[in-house]
């Protein structure tokens, strides 16, 4: 939970000022964490207290509730309309926001047609569409096969064959790359980051070097990188842990203890 976490936090400071290269700061002053922190949390409370609510209305409820906590957290504005409404309406947003959040469901979740389910639930009032819901599907399922050792020829060829996803190396669209926040432009490249690489902080830097949503981009490569290689640098974990509140480690630490020895 805490490597997309970590991601969102180090990708933060170059979304709007992209680097090209795997060279730099990894926290540099004014490095924080955003919405994808934020709604990724609510998604891991969300299943720590579902408790036999209806899933799609708790997953509603617990975003709902965290926007209200952290509502400058770099929300989009479609979204905040959505959030700050007295209803729950279903929006067909087909961004990136519903892959960037359900790393917790590829941890929780011990079978394939569940994790889809409970994506497809995760995503019902946010982003019901068909391209959203299927990146966010295959993001899920990535981190699952990951915690499970599959290798990753094997996710790569799962992932292209389910979900038709189209995998390009990162230095082959990097130069001419520019911000989409669209599922189908920015996921598979994040997941790409992940194949590409051979550790943790590798994969990050090979996902914010692609510029873009840099951290979206490595929220979703991070949340991979995490259940593959079983560990996060001590120096990323000790600085980004600053980054976060109380309230926020408090969820990620006892998802963990829930889930994180799978």
């Amino acid at each position: 939970m805490y490597g997309a976490v970590f991601g969102d936090i180090i990708g933060s400071s170059y979304e709007w000022h992209n680097v090209r290269t795997e060279d730099f700061e990894l926290f540099p002053k004014g490095a924080h964490f955003t919405d994808d922190t934020v709604l990724t949390v609510a998604v891991a409370d969300s299943i720590l207290n579902m408790d036999g609510t209806v899933p799609r209305k708790c997953y509603a409820q617990h975003i709902k509730t965290y926007y209200s906590r952290y509502p400058h957290a770099g929300f989009g504005q479609m979204f905040i309309n959505w959030a700050e409404s007295d209803s729950l309406y279903v929006q067909k947003s087909y961004g990136n926001g519903a892959s960037m959040r359900v790393s917790a469901i590829g941890w929780a979740f011990e079978d394939e047609d569940t994790i889809r389910k409970q994506v497809s639930e995760s995503c019902y009032y946010t982003h019901h569409n068909r391209e959203a819901v299927s990146c966010a599907q295959a993001v899920a399922l990535a981190v699952f096969y990951a915690r499970k050792g599959v290798d990753k020829n094997e996710i790569r060829r799962r992932l292209e064959e389910e979900f038709k996803l189209y995998f390009v190396p990162i230095a082959d669209v990097r130069d001419g790359y520019q911000f989409d926040s669209r599922s189908i432009n920015s996921v598979p490249h994040a997941i790409e980051a992940f194949f590409e690489t051979d550790d943790y902080e590798s994969c990050i830097r090979r996902a914010i070097s692609l510029g873009g949503d840099s951290d979206t981009i490595a929220a979703i490569a991070g949340g991979i990188a995490e259940a593959y290689y079983g560990e996060i640098p001590a120096h990323i974990v000790s600085k980004g842990k600053l980054i976060l509140d109380s309230g926020l480690k408090r969820v990620l630490n006892q998802f963990e203890e829930r889930y994180g020895s799978r």
